[in-house]
């Protein structure tokens, strides 16, 4: 099911008296062009655009999607490493996780934009640049949309880290499991995985 934008795309440089420039980040948002390379999201507020992420960064995010192809093979689920956005509900606002699990039928907003509450599971891979966002920022952004499950894969952490986040409730995770790299983490329902985490840290 598509859900249509309310917004119209706003333009950058008015043709007319009347053509309206963007007033929030959101509408920023839909006035930008494609910008190959780049990833665009809306965090508290702020359109960050950044440059995506290193080799490192998207082998952590394939590897995430190597470990759960059996299951989503299984379940005729949708499996994203990046260049997905999502809507998150309510808010509208658009991110760009490194990892999307869906059904096939997850509701969308507009024609590319996957709708947070039709989603099984997001992931992020932390970098340096983009710590603060995926640590803090972006969790309650993820639980107040409705993603049942979180996965924080932290190779920056002393030592390195993988987190699950689940149960989600008036904006927050109320379950917080932390283990070392390496260690086998569980995956709660929707997904129901035990996931060896040790895949992060071979080469």
């Amino acid at each position: 099911m598509v859900m249509a934008s309310r917004r119209r795309p706003c333009r950058l440089t008015p043709e007319t008296d009347t053509a309206p420039l963007p007033a929030t980040a959101r509408e920023l948002f839909d006035a930008l062009p494609p910008l190959p390379g780049l990833r665009t999201e809306v965090i508290d507020g702020r359109l960050i655009v950044s440059p995506v992420g290193t080799p490192e960064h998207a082998r952590i995010a394939m590897l995430i999607y190597r470990a759960l192809l059996p299951l989503v093979v299984q379940r005729g689920w949708d499996g994203f490493a990046g260049n997905v956005d999502v809507c998150i509900d309510g808010p509208r606002t658009p991110v760009e996780p490194d990892f999307v699990l869906a059904p096939p039928d997850c509701r969308r907003w507009g024609d590319r934009e996957l709708l947070s509450s039709g989603l099984l599971m997001v992931a992020e891979v932390i970098s340096p640049s983009s710590a603060e966002d995926d640590r803090v920022k972006k969790p309650p952004m993820y639980a107040a949309g409705g993603v049942p499950v979180m996965l924080l894969v932290d190779p920056i952490a002393t030592p390195p880290t993988v987190t699950v986040l689940s149960d989600a409730k008036e904006g927050e995770y109320q379950t917080v499991t932390r283990v070392a790299m390496g260690s086998t983490v569980h995956i709660p329902d929707p997904i129901g995985f035990d996931l060896d985490t040790a895949v992060f840290s071979q080469r």
